[in-house]
């Protein structure tokens, strides 16, 4: 059960195809005119097959005296500049974002009876304010005192301060102080993301202070996982799930689709399983960040105050619930499933509804209504679609603020 209002719920953890090759066995041509031509059209069609699939090195036809197709290659030396349009589009990518991505590099300092000690981490980030705003993961900052961010061409920043963390999510903000004309990425829209999609992961792998550059699909979404560090479990929900490689340094770096466009934070792997990561949908991000670079302090994560469970054929079924997706507004527990005097309660939301859209956008494949609300603002308002006994109303709530 996801608990909008409950206490809180922080967050840590964290195609190179073998070609295939066509080839044309050497034959005899008839010689009659039209034969010719129905020859010639055949072998330009074979080689136009033979770079569909293998995308390697194209072969061209010759005849030679006797009429025998040889072949030879139409260029030759080094392989590697011939690349496909998938490579050209992640090489696009990795040049338009690189210069975005950041290294994270933290030291935590305590005092015990054997005297000071420093403990030293990295991650990855992103830059989304020219003036030196940066996203993160909060699990990369988390516990440290002091930062520096090392851009991807050299330049070094030490004076750095964390002003944001989210309380509900693995979500932190840092600024680097008197910054300016650094190079922002672009966000893109999470809501639309498809399974199957390419996916391409930039970070700063494994703390080495360079960043590298991944590439897979978009495996599942809205995955809920138990993210740990070693030391706590946090519970993530709706997430991405990629089997483009995260490690631990990739912690905080973007997840991109084809354009370019971040779609999702790098942020937990699974030990012992090949190629399943996960990533913070990039909209349950926005709503903090339109405060962070407006200057609002502090920074608030918004709300409407109710505890739900997210619909399923097996949850629609125990409620006899009218609709198959969206976020039933129920608690098992003594926690009110409306929190009396909160948003959703002023608005009329009542116990057993189920908000089925979010400002039109349906709940389910596109965002759980946690992260379809962190896409706002404490003090917007947001419009409401509910079906309450198979009748569909709409309610508008104004958000209010989260508090732990």
């Amino acid at each position: 059960m996801n608990m909008e209002q409950q206490k809180k719920q922080g967050a840590k953890s964290q195609g190179h195809t073998t070609p295939a090759h066509a080839q044309v066995s050497p034959k005899q041509l008839p010689k009659s005119q039209s034969s010719m031509k129905w020859a010639i059209f055949a072998v330009i069609s074979v080689l136009v097959v033979a770079w569909g699939v293998s995308g390697a090195v194209i072969l061209y036809q010759k005849m030679n005296e006797n009429n025998q197709v040889t072949e030879r290659p139409l260029i030759e030396g080094d392989g590697n500049k011939m690349v496909s349009s998938e490579e050209t589009t992640i090489a696009a990518v990795a040049k338009k974002v690189s210069p975005s991505v950041v290294s994270i590099v933290t030291e935590k300092s305590s005092t015990s009876i054997w005297g000071e000690t420093t403990q030293s981490g990295a991650g990855s980030g992103f830059i989304v304010g020219s003036d030196g705003y940066i996203l993160t993961n909060r699990h990369v900052v988390s516990g440290a005192n002091q930062f520096e961010v090392v851009l991807s061409d050299g330049r070094t920043y030490d004076s750095v301060k964390l002003v944001a963390t989210d309380p509900l999510n693995d979500i932190a903000f840092l600024k680097i102080d008197d910054a300016k004309d650094l190079p922002v990425v672009e966000l893109g829209d999470s809501t639309t993301v498809q399974v199957g999609q390419r996916a391409i992961a930039i970070g700063n792998s494994l703390g080495q202070y360079q960043n590298t550059v991944t590439s897979g699909i978009i495996s599942g979404t809205g995955r809920p996982i138990a993210a740990s560090d070693g030391q706590r479990v946090e519970q993530l929900t709706d997430l991405l799930q990629t089997d483009a490689a995260i490690n631990p340094g990739n912690s905080g770096g973007p997840l991109l689709n084809s354009a370019g466009q971040v779609i999702g934070i790098n942020t937990a792997i699974v030990e012992n399983a090949q190629s399943l990561g996960f990533a913070i949908p990039i909209n349950a991000t926005k709503g903090m960040l339109k405060q962070v670079l407006a200057g609002t302090r502090p920074v608030q994560r918004a709300y409407i105050g109710v505890a739900y469970t997210p619909v399923n054929a097996q949850v629609a079924k125990e409620h006899s619930l009218p609709v198959s997706q969206g976020a039933f507004v129920y608690s098992e527990s003594r926690r009110a499933a409306v929190e009396s005097g909160g948003p959703a309660d002023a608005a009329g939301v009542q116990p057993g509804d189920v908000i089925t859209k979010v400002n039109a956008v349906e709940l389910g494949a596109k965002g759980s209504l946690l992260s379809l609300i962190s896409e706002y603002a404490p003090g917007d308002t947001v419009r409401l679609t509910i079906n309450r006994k198979g009748e569909t109303k709409e309610l508008t709530v104004k958000l209010g603020a989260y508090s732990s």
